[in-house]
């Protein structure tokens, strides 16, 4: 069952429950997000569903699509590099629980009331989704030597001085 998404949840309720959500989110309303990106036009689809493994572990799965509007680093041309994130969290309420996750599990530290705010959860999953160098799938890698001139290459020898001295 898909719901619209309130701002706010109790994660513990929704695990009870075994809810699902699932919304669209403008790129312009995430403002952490919004200083990694070239533009702010575009939305990322996004759903979260909560209940409980065959272990008992309590969890939040999201998934999320967008294309995000960045700066390709070799072209400085503008691209949409898509993004596809699927991610299981495990909901712990101590960071002590946390070496008790399965392995695949991402740990999701929840507040005493359970409370948590889905839109912060998928902008911190795009905020990681975005590459340290941003460049465009297909763009030419520029692969160059740049030799230095000879008379640089002897002045960065340090014993270039001593040869100097030998031939006094």
């Amino acid at each position: 069952m898909s719901v619209e998404v309130p701002e706010v949840l109790d994660a513990w309720r929704m695990v009870a429950a075994d809810r699902v959500f699932e919304g669209r989110l403008p790129l312009s309303g995430l403002a952490r997000l919004d200083g990694v990106l070239l533009d702010a036009t575009g939305e990322a689809a996004y759903s979260l569903g909560f209940g409980r493994d065959e272990l008992r572990v309590p969890y939040a799965e999201l998934r999320v699509e967008a294309e995000l509007p960045l700066l390709c680093q070799r072209t400085l041309q503008r691209f949409l590099q898509p993004v596809r994130i699927e991610q299981r969290f495990g909901l712990i309420r101590d960071e002590a629980d946390e070496a008790a996750l399965p392995p695949g599990y991402e740990a999701l530290l929840l507040p005493e009331d359970g409370r948590m705010r889905p839109a912060e959860l998928v902008e911190d999953e795009l905020i990681l989704a975005v590459p340290l160098v941003p460049v465009a799938p297909g763009s030419e890698t520029v692969e160059r030597e740049w030799p230095a001139p000879a008379e640089e290459e002897a002045r960065a020898n340090p014993f270039a001085a001593l040869a100097a001295l030998k031939k006094h």
